[in-house]
């Protein structure tokens, strides 16, 4: 009897915290949703100028349209692998410089300066130089990229190192670890966290740098998309190509919190806070 009476209120709260569950999930795509439905609804009543600024739907035809020729599948893919080859070499050294000069203090004294001083170059500024040097394929582009991501991950990785507590290292010494067993068990989970901030940081300089960069005499990508259609006036194709940007900035910057809910799920601060996240 007890088992059957209890029966509803499970069912009930399973609903519930279904619905809690599906909620989490959709909050954070209501915004994006009530101003496409703005926008449409202004675009029909002939508020703002079709030529202009298209409807959603407009712009939904012209994804369909360039979805089945091919074109933004292959532009697509054309950008996502500069952006991934410049993350891969610039992510990595700038992790590499990161820990080398958060470990190391003559690495520091030798290093931080002089990458403190290029840090405050607009790195997009150094487009002309990068043509001199590199012309205009691909390796000018994958450069840029790799400037830009270089500085948020050395800077996060060098403050993740330098944080890690030392009291920690120094019971782990007492304790007998050897230097390789200090590296990777205690320095680099307690320097993760703020590596991984570093990482979504340059993933929002990847994108942005991209895009610049493609506008530069490329013959595939979504900047050269983008900027071929606004010289056929294809504002639809133009505003499609920033709205791929958002999506492939949204889709990796979701790729490296799902990386975070793995790889920080022992550390306290990170675990209190797991519930609350969509």
């Amino acid at each position: 009897m007890t088992s059957v009476a209890q029966t509803p209120s499970r069912v009930v709260g399973g609903r519930r915290h279904a619905w809690r569950t599906w909620l989490r999930w959709l909050a954070p795509w209501a915004l994006p949703l009530a101003i496409l439905v703005a926008w449409e609804v202004a675009a029909q009543a002939g508020f703002v100028n079709a030529r202009l600024l298209p409807a959603p739907s407009t712009i939904a035809l012209a994804f369909w349209r360039t979805l089945m020729d091919g074109s933004l599948i292959l532009n697509t893919a054309a950008s996502a692998e500069r952006a991934f080859i410049g993350l891969i070499i610039g992510g990595g050294l700038g992790f590499a410089a990161g820990l080398a000069t958060g470990l190391w203090k003559p690495a520091e004294v030798f290093l931080d300066s002089t990458v403190q001083m290029l840090r405050n170059i607009p790195h997009l500024a150094l487009i002309p130089l990068v043509i001199l040097w590199f012309g205009i394929g691909e390796t000018a582009k994958i450069f840029l990229v790799s400037i830009g991501v270089f500085f948020p991950i050395y800077i996060n990785t060098f403050h993740g190192v330098r944080t890690v507590d030392d009291q920690v290292v120094e019971m782990a010494e007492v304790y007998g670890l050897s230097r390789r067993a200090i590296l990777t068990r205690i320095v680099l989970p307690g320097a993760l966290p703020s590596i991984l901030v570093g990482l979504r940081y340059a993933l929002g300089f990847m994108w942005l740098t991209l895009i610049v960069a493609e506008t530069i005499s490329a013959s595939t990508g979504l900047g050269f998309m983008t900027m071929n259609a606004r010289e056929f006036l294809q504002t639809d194709i133009v505003i499609l190509g920033i709205l791929i940007y958002a999506l492939l900035g949204k889709a990796a910057d979701a790729a490296t919190r799902s990386i975070e809910r793995r790889v920080l799920a022992w550390h306290p601060a990170y675990a209190s806070k797991q519930g609350d996240r969509p």
